[in-house]
């Protein structure tokens, strides 16, 4: 096929792809996120931009160049870069089955969508901190000016393209199986420890290879191209490999023998949906993903809370403490009841068992906020929170956060695709929206009163107070959800059917 062959092919993937998400039942129900995606967009994009213009402001007083001080360190922004694109960059393989059944080459129809992910405007989303910044520090010096600023720029871009293919190739594997995710992280950490921690030349070396751009050095550019075009062909290997497991099905289940977490048995009906929860994380993608995401959530948020001082005082240090502790819950209760939806008909012709499917999701949750607390010991011991605080947050989640996310499971009427790893269309509600706000904010509130009115061992204690009598009366205001479930019960199993 010659290149114009490609470009028509390419705009008919982009229109198809388009009308795909117009054509997607929950549209209408998508509509308010959507709108309210673009407003959170767009502050963050504030953000950046607020940043940036700090930035530059503030090390225009160091006796070095301040772009240099910030080249130096720009590992930290391709490490904070890859791990934000498991929440948005997905990869080809499975979008490219429906078009298997045409007479198209495989590899032209992987070059499309490989070239669509390096011409992704999200590759351009880190530019609204570094235009700012590169305009205070580059382009209005006289020895500078304003077209080394455009190839400052333009290397940036470059270098988020190579770490969107760099990213690609490692989600490729993580979706074979999670513990790949342990690999890249190792390599940052060698690089930082090893680069930065015990020497200097990683510093030094991302210094003079940002330099190049702004010097308009063709050998930087000319690198940076070689590495996207050797990453793009690799990326093309493996997608074309792990293509033909998608078309099989050939996806490896991992085999549970029969007598596996036999010490649940002892909770009867209960402990068997224990298993199942249990079963969802380890087989299913699409809980999978989000349990991955919401633990790097916390590992991230508690790393920078321990060694940082960002987030030190006021509302922020509120917002990080409340926040390590709910991210879980609130990635994995937003769509409670979607993975049911899957098997709705054999659920509900047992007397009781949502109520019991409920419990055993609420139990599975409280349970996993030890992972939070285990992983907040590090700002612990740094001083930023008291083990008051840290005991208060672990009984408040699931006393007073919870609830909030489970009066989702009687609004909640879409299924989730469990299987569906690259192409699951967003299914928030307004009800999800409004819900899982309320769940992080009411309670960041409440907290930001009490130590406002209060200190914070007072206000501590408050919360654990507060999160003991939601722990303790769980029984009652899940039997209160449940029996609202049941009177939208003929609605929610039409809908769950209609959206499998």
């Amino acid at each position: 096929m010659d290149f114009k062959q490609f470009f028509r092919l390419y705009k008919l993937i982009s229109k198809n792809q388009r009308l795909a998400e117009k054509r997607h039942p929950m549209f209408d129900k998508n509509r308010a996120m959507k709108y309210f995606t673009y407003i959170m967009a767009a502050f963050w994009a504030c953000y950046l931009i607020f940043f940036g213009c700090l930035f530059g402001s503030l090390l225009k007083a160091e006796s070095r160049e301040a772009c240099d001080i910030i080249n130096s360190g720009f590992i930290f922004f391709l490490i904070m870069d890859f791990f934000l694109r498991f929440a948005i960059q997905e990869t080809p393989a499975q979008e490219v089955k429906p078009y298997k059944l045409l007479p198209i080459p495989t590899n032209f129809l992987m070059d499309v969508f490989l070239l669509r992910i390096g011409l992704k405007l999200y590759n351009l989303i880190w530019l609204f901190f570094f235009v700012p910044f590169g305009i205070l520090t580059v382009a209005l010096l006289s020895y500078f000016g304003w077209g080394a600023f455009v190839g400052y720029m333009l290397g940036v871009w470059l270098m988020f393209v190579l770490n969107g293919y760099w990213y690609l190739l490692w989600r490729t594997l993580i979706n074979r199986h999670f513990l790949y995710v342990l690999l890249p992280i190792a390599i940052y950490a060698a690089l930082i420890l090893f680069g930065m921690v015990i020497q200097s030349w990683l510093f030094d070396n991302s210094m003079l290879f940002m330099r190049g751009f702004i010097a308009w050095n063709p050998l930087y550019f000319l690198a940076v191209i070689a590495a996207i075009v050797v990453m793009f062909f690799i990326n093309r290997i493996f997608q074309k490999h792990f293509l033909y497991f998608e078309i099989s099905k050939a996806e490896q289940v991992k085999k549970v023998k029969s007598n596996e977490m036999t010490y649940l048995n002892r909770f009867g009906v209960i402990g068997e949906y224990l298993k199942l929860e249990i079963k969802s994380v380890v087989r299913n993608n699409v809980v999978r993903k989000q349990f991955i995401i919401g633990l790097v959530c916390t590992v991230m948020l508690s790393c920078l809370c321990a060694f940082t001082p960002a987030y030190d005082s006021g509302f922020m240090h509120v917002f990080i403490c409340v926040y390590c502790f709910a991210a879980q819950g609130v990635i994995g209760l937003t769509n409670v009841m979607g993975v049911e939806g899957n098997y709705i008909d054999g659920l509900m012709s047992r007397k009781e068992s949502v109520l019991s499917l409920l419990k055993a999701k609420y139990y599975f949750h409280s349970v996993m906020m030890l992972v939070p607390m285990l992983i907040m010991i590090a700002p612990a011991i740094t001083g930023k929170f008291s083990v008051v605080e840290l005991v208060a947050c672990l009984f408040f989640t699931p006393g007073c956060i919870f609830p909030f996310l489970f009066i989702l499971a009687i609004y909640n009427n879409t299924t989730l695709d469990l299987m569906n790893k690259m192409t699951q269309r967003p299914t928030n509600t307004k009800a999800q929206m409004f819900a899982s706000f309320g769940a992080l904010f009411i309670p960041m509130g409440i907290m930001y009163a009490f130590i406002t009115i209060f200190d914070t061992t007072v206000a501590g204690l408050l919360m654990l107070a507060m999160g003991i009598v939601g722990v303790v009366t769980n029984p009652i205001w899940l039997k209160y959800i449940y029996k609202h479930f049941m009177i939208h019960r003929y609605e929610n199993m039409s809908s769950f059917r209609a959206t499998r």
